[in-house]
């Protein structure tokens, strides 16, 4: 037995210690080394007897207040000298005493190591691939910015290492899987990657780093409503359940392997408007216009206005369809559907920085297929609104490549000001009006 465990167990033969001993434990984890006061209050007579050998001093009833510094000075002068106090307190207490520094450091070393080990099993998929994986950036720009999901996986991890490695490979699962541009339900995508169905919903720390990981990659704000999460789900190529995903149609047809879908025929016959939902696209084969033209607007009010004219007049021939804004899985398997049967695609939508963007990346989709309606600079200039566009939002004009398009986010960020089809309501109509499909009644 060493002199410091010596000291260690004549202090456990005295009650009156434990106390003090405790004190200077906590000093120590606190500076990592013997430094501050040490105060007993209400110190008993055996405590202040002790305490007073040790330290060379004489002290009266009530507090007792003395330095690390100079305990473990007074201990050099005892009998046990020399002894080491944080040797002496760890023989005491029969462990290591570290300090709440090193403690830090420790566990952001193991942190460091477990987001090490993340970005390996990441980019695994990404050197196969030989192109950086969804999972990977994530990952990535997560760990650099501590953003987008970090302070949950890390408070996860603090909980179970494991199963916080298991939710970060689910997450990053699903986003390999989105880039496939492949619509899924939530509820579907959660089980087949988890078994659990309510895997990724709404306020589970799995949907929440689900949406934090989205926003990363599309660089977007966390969705701060129910409406937004949604939308932000439907526009990455998730429908939160079945009917989320639709698209609004007029004068459109739906054939299946049985022939033409009944309850679109007779939407047709009724000249009335329908809503098509992802679930009611399982077993169409295809879809035909009611010309050689599908005329595809983004608003609802816009679709309602021309449907309410045209119908009263037209005797079937025209088709329109509404994307409600950004173009979800069923309005983009519509389209798929008509332009695979050879039917030109008109698309008209709002001029903003959003609505541009919208068209554009039809554009990019359906290539010739599509022809952009409504949206040169003179639509741009008769459809101003008083409503200015923030610098931040010109950024999605960057990467537009539409010829037509190009034109008019020059003038968008000449004027910084939104354009909208509720002011060329009439324009859009005499192009309907036009169509030689429209076949319009006397």
């Amino acid at each position: 037995m060493n002199n410091n465990e010596e000291c260690a167990a004549y202090f456990r033969s005295r009650p009156e210690c434990r106390r003090c001993l405790q004190a200077l434990r906590g000093k120590w984890e606190s500076y990592g080394r013997a430094a501050g006061y040490v105060t007993l209050p209400d110190a008993s007579e055996a405590e202040r007897r002790l305490l007073g050998g040790i330290l060379g001093k004489n002290f009266s009833e009530g507090k007792l207040r003395f330095s690390c510094a100079e305990f473990e000075r007074g201990l050099q002068k005892t009998r046990f000298a020399p002894v080491d106090l944080k040797s002496v307190l760890e023989a005491y207490f029969k462990g290591p005493i570290t300090a709440r520094k090193e403690k830090k450091q420790e566990a952001e070393q193991e942190r460091e190591r477990f987001l090490d080990e993340l970005c390996g099993r990441f980019g695994q998929s990404e050197r196969r691939e030989g192109l950086e994986g969804a999972a990977s950036f994530w990952l990535r720009r997560m760990r650099r910015e501590k953003a987008f999901g970090y302070q949950l996986l890390i408070r996860e991890y603090g909980k179970d290492s494991e199963k916080a490695a298991q939710l970060a490979e689910n997450v990053g699962e699903a986003l390999e899987r989105l880039k496939l541009r492949e619509e899924t339900v939530l509820a579907v995508l959660a089980a087949d990657i988890s078994g659990n169905p309510h895997y990724f919903d709404r306020g589970t720390p799995a949907g929440q780093l689900l949406i934090d990981a989205i926003c990363c990659l599309e660089d977007r704000e966390l969705p701060k409503v129910a409406h937004e999460w949604r939308e932000l789900l439907l526009e990455a190529g998730i429908a939160p359940d079945p009917i989320s995903s639709h698209v609004h149609a007029y004068g459109l047809r739906l054939l299946t392997s049985q022939g033409e879908h009944p309850a679109y025929e007779a939407f047709c016959r009724r000249k009335e408007a329908s809503v098509i939902t992802l679930e009611n696209l399982k077993g169409v084969t295809g879809a035909r216009a009611a010309g050689d033209t599908v005329f595809v607007v983004e608003n609802e009010m816009v679709f309602c206005f021309l449907v309410n004219a045209i119908s009263e007049k037209e005797e079937g021939g025209l088709t329109l369809l509404c994307t409600s804004g950004q173009p979800r899985t069923a309005a983009l398997q519509v389209l798929s559907l008509l332009a695979e049967g050879g039917c030109r695609i008109r698309y008209s939508g709002d001029m903003d920085p959003e609505g541009i963007d919208i068209a554009d990346r039809l554009w990019k989709r359906f290539g010739q297929t599509l022809e952009i309606w409504r949206m040169s600079p003179e639509d741009y200039r008769n459809g101003l609104s008083g409503e200015p566009v923030g610098t931040s939002r010109l950024s999605r004009l960057d990467h537009v490549e539409n010829p037509v398009l190009r034109e008019t986010s020059a003038q968008i960020r000449e004027t910084c000001c939104a354009a909208y089809q509720e002011n060329i309501l009439k324009k859009l109509l005499e192009d309907l009006a036009g169509y030689p499909g429209s076949r319009q009644r006397p």
